[in-house]
């Protein structure tokens, strides 16, 4: 068994069906929240999802209570709606060059930290699911701006005191389904694709897969032990490659 199997431990459906698990999703407007959402609500061992985003989604469904919250400066008049969840998959994000530096980093570091700030008072035996980037660096001497704050956020989120914190470090994600590419080093990525990832498959993920990943581990588990997981896109991979496995095994 691989460390990667240990993360994702089996369940039979009594399990499942007795320790349902009630999930925060935030960011379920973009493209990995959103591929998060849809997994979170097809999903048996899900008890309810509660979204927090800027924008309605336009969807309804008997597990999921939408709630609107523009300011992320300010979380805490979410405290009620996060008492006594059980996991939080944290998606939101923008696109390096979309807004400027300081936005950049008050997105990527103060948004995140603020939330997880409430999310860890009002919900204290919760897990963290966080989506990071590759080349993340905590230490902060990356010349990369973008790195640089993913691995500020990081450093803050593991030492919250969360039981355990899930850092999801994927390269490039392939959208999977067609949309308005931010930028041309994304349209030039989309395009290569096919080819990428026979190439190099360890620097690519889909969309759907790596949502996949987020939500199974915190429905799931990481094993009986606590623990955090830095995961980069290789053990991405590597994860819904078991998931995968599993789920053809009956497992």
């Amino acid at each position: 068994m691989t460390a990667i199997d240990k993360a994702i431990p089996s369940a039979s459906t009594s399990d499942l069906t007795v320790d349902q698990k009630r999930l925060v999703i935030v960011g379920a407007s973009g493209m990995v929240g959103g591929y998060a959402l849809r997994y979170a609500l097809d999903n048996s061992a899900v008890k309810s999802v509660t979204s927090i985003g800027r924008k309605k989604l336009g969807i309804t469904h008997p597990k999921l209570k939408e709630v609107l919250h523009q300011n992320f400066a300010d979380c805490s008049s979410l405290a009620d709606v996060l008492s006594g969840q059980d996991a939080a998959v944290f998606c939101l994000g923008t696109y390096t060059g979309a807004v400027s530096d300081a936005q950049l980093r008050t997105i990527t570091v103060d948004y995140t930290i603020g939330f997880a700030r409430v999310f860890r008072s009002s919900s204290p035996d919760a897990v963290f699911s966080f989506l990071s980037g590759s080349g993340a660096d905590p230490t902060g001497r990356s010349r990369l701006a973008f790195a640089r704050y993913k691995g500020e956020a990081e450093k803050a989120l593991l030492a919250a005191g969360f039981p355990s914190v899930y850092i999801f470090r994927p390269a490039y994600i392939y959208p999977v389904e067609p949309r308005r590419e931010p930028n041309f080093s994304y349209r030039l990525m989309r395009a290569i694709y096919p080819a990428f990832r026979v190439l190099f498959p360890n620097q690519v993920i889909r969309a759907d897969d790596l949502a996949g990943a987020m939500v199974g581990l915190v429905v799931r588990g990481a094993g009986r032990e606590r623990r955090n997981l830095v995961l980069e896109n290789r053990d991405i991979r590597a994860m819904v490659e078991s998931l995968h496995a599993k789920r053809m095994g009956g497992g």
